[in-house]
């Protein structure tokens, strides 16, 4: 069964940065392409970025320039560090298979940005 923990969230003031990680476990992580995803309050969850497995990236436009997706295939760890933080960012932080499929979802991290 793959379990999926992300971490790393908390509360920042506008233009902090921080630094998610989620850890992949009990599937074959190298070969998967990943992706970052997060559901603000009253809004659907969408892709906010994602990862090949041979480390091609792709962002939405809302956070291009600021957001840097990574991932550890040792580690079975992927990564969003987050710069120049804006309160419309506060979400729930998510990470998954891109495009979404037979993964259920980790419990998620809280992203708050403060104006």
């Amino acid at each position: 069964q793959v379990q999926l923990v992300e971490s790393g969230g908390g509360l920042v003031q506008a233009g902090g940065s921080l630094r998610l990680s989620c850890r992949v476990s009990g599937s074959i992580f190298s070969t998967r392409a990943m992706g970052w995803y997060r559901q603000a309050p009253g809004k659907q969850r969408e892709l906010v970025a994602s990862i090949t497995n041979g480390g091609s990236r792709n962002y939405v436009d809302s956070v291009k320039g600021r957001f840097t997706i990574s991932r550890d295939n040792v580690r079975n760890t992927v990564y969003l560090q987050m710069n120049s933080l804006k309160p419309e960012d506060t979400a729930v932080y998510y990470c998954n298979l891109f495009p979404f499929g037979e993964w259920s979802w980790g419990q998620g991290t809280q992203v708050t940005v403060s104006s």
